[in-house]
């Protein structure tokens, strides 16, 4: 999906950003990493949202300050709202493995929080948020797309995590010695519980 909206943009019919968050890497697992990531890159499209971005860099560096959150998150708006720009496009993936910390809102909710005013304030915004079916996520989420997509009852989602299972079974240097029964078995359970992840 990426790619084909990727060429799209890069046709002049739009600008694009995208975020994967990464329970594995903690620079990819809160709101700061999202906003930081999405104003570098569309500011990197578009003259107008450069000079946005610069201006909050200039205004920060100025006082030996990191930008807040709200500063960022208001530097994004400003961004958008930007008058006559190609529609915008932002992709953000597995929002899931953005941790539900202690915090008041937690890491979570903030990015909850951002898409939920991004798609009630910028009507013409286009965003595709993914993620396992984890309740808090689809409470906020639900609501907010007039239609949604679940791959996880797909069957072709269903074939691709069968025959990912069955390729790393069958080639991992130490299952190769299993019995074919054992193979079989650890496939069809990993495959029955994967619930379209």
């Amino acid at each position: 999906m990426i790619e084909d909206v990727k060429a799209m943009c890069e046709g002049g019919l739009g600008t694009l950003a995208y975020f994967y968050f990464d329970f594995k890497d903690s620079s990819k697992r809160d709101i700061r990493s999202l906003l930081s990531s999405i104003l570098v890159q569309l500011s990197d499209q578009s003259d107008e949202s450069w000079s946005i971005l610069s201006h909050l860099y200039t205004t920060h560096r100025a006082r030996s300050i990191e930008p807040s959150e709200a500063a960022l998150t208001k530097c994004l708006q400003d961004i958008l709202n930007v008058e006559g720009q190609r529609p915008t496009f932002i992709i953000v993936d597995a929002v899931d493995e953005c941790p539900v910390t202690s915090g008041i809102p937690s890491a979570r909710e903030k990015v909850l929080n951002l898409v939920e005013d991004l798609v009630n304030s910028h009507p013409d915004l286009r965003i595709c948020v993914t993620s396992r079916r984890e309740q808090d996520i689809r409470m906020v989420l639900e609501p907010l797309a007039p239609r949604h997509i679940s791959l996880h009852d797909q069957e072709g989602q269903k074939n691709d995590i069968a025959n990912y299972v069955r390729f790393v079974v069958h080639s991992d240097r130490t299952m190769r010695r299993w019995r074919p029964e054992d193979k079989e078995l650890i496939i069809d359970t990993l495959v029955g519980r994967a619930d379209g992840m």
